[in-house]
């Protein structure tokens, strides 16, 4: 059996470009959520759940390579509801999270209905790019795998 990791394994190439993924999403979406420019407050709040719902499709797609691109927005998007909702709660063990950088970028501090078209918006732009990803990579394992059939049958 191929190690998860070698570069023999079937998704190992998909991983990869995921891999690449998160390192390109994740300064863009910090990037968004400290944007000091015009339009702050709709960049930093808003439309940075686009890249923040990516990230985490991203992340599921690395752990489960082999969950299709359909589901996996789906239960992104269902869980990143679930935890827009929770900021409607304020205990005081969720508040220290809160309280920490780390704790408002993953949970978030205050409730609004108007982040979840962002949310759709990311897991449909997130599919999207994990459709393309899956296709990318595992076109050309079908590929060397069916090369190495054929000149497996040439000799």
């Amino acid at each position: 059996m191929t190690s998860l990791f070698s570069p023999g394994h079937r998704y190992f190439k998909y991983r990869l470009f995921l891999a690449l993924s998160i390192l390109a999403i994740v300064p863009l979406g910090l990037g968004l959520k400290f944007y000091p420019g015009p339009g702050r407050e709709w960049v930093n709040n808003s439309f940075g759940g686009v890249p923040y719902n990516i990230f985490w499709m991203l992340l599921l797609a690395f752990l489960v390579p082999k969950l299709s691109p359909k589901w996996n927005a789906w239960i992104v998007f269902f869980v990143i509801c679930a935890v827009e909702f929770l900021q409607l709660w304020h205990p005081p063990f969720l508040e220290a999270i809160r309280a920490t950088l780390m704790g408002r970028l993953v949970l978030g501090t205050f409730f609004t209905w108007s982040d979840f078209p962002y949310y759709a918006i990311g897991c449909l732009v997130g599919w999207w790019w994990l459709h393309f990803l899956q296709h990318q990579a595992l076109r050309s394992h079908l590929n060397r795998a069916i090369a190495s059939e054929e000149s497996e049958g040439n000799h």
